[in-house]
C-alpha cells in the first residue's frame, strides 16, 4: 500500500503541532464567526441596532455562519471520505499519489456558536475599553 498523509487526523494522533492549524480553516471556535460577529455587534454598539450599517453587518453575519457550517462542514467531509478512498487504492492505480484534499474547511454548529459568542464578547470589551 502507498504511503501517503491521508487525512489530517493524522496530526492530531502523532501529537506535534502544526502552524498551518493557526491560519487554516475549521477548527474550535469559528474565527471567521468571530469576525463578522464581532463586526455586527461593534457596529450595533456604536451606531445602534436601527441602522442600515448594523443591518448590512447582521447580513454579512448570517451569510458567513450558514456557510462556515453548511456548505464548508459537507465539503470537508466529502473530502475526508475521498481522502480515505484514495488511500485504499493500490500503489500502482494511477490516483493513489494525488495530493489529498484538504478536509477541515467548515465548522460545526457549535465551533460557529462559540464564535460568535467571542465576538460578541471581543465587541463589548473594545468599546469598555475606549
Amino acid at each position: 500500500m502507498a504511503v501517503m498523509t491521508c487525512s489530517s487526523s493524522k496530526r492530531y494522533k502523532e501529537k506535534r503541532w502544526d502552524s498551518r492549524r493557526l491560519v487554516a480553516s475549521g477548527g474550535m471556535p469559528s474565527s471567521h464567526s468571530a469576525t463578522v460577529t464581532a463586526l455586527a455587534a461593534a457596529i450595533g454598539l456604536q451606531e445602534g441596532l436601527g441602522g442600515s450599517a448594523f443591518a448590512i453587518a447582521l447580513v454579512l453575519a448570517c451569510v458567513v455562519m450558514y456557510d462556515a457550517s453548511g456548505v464548508r462542514l459537507h465539503a470537508g467531509r466529502q473530502a475526508e471520505l475521498l481522502n480515505q478512498i484514495v488511500c485504499e487504492l493500490p500503489p500502482e492505480h494511477p490516483v493513489s499519489s494525488v495530493r489529498p484534499l484538504r478536509d477541515s474547511l467548515g465548522h460545526t454548529p457549535l465551533q460557529v456558536l462559540a464564535g460568535s459568542i467571542l465576538g460578541c464578547i471581543v465587541a463589548f470589551l473594545m468599546r469598555t475599553s475606549s
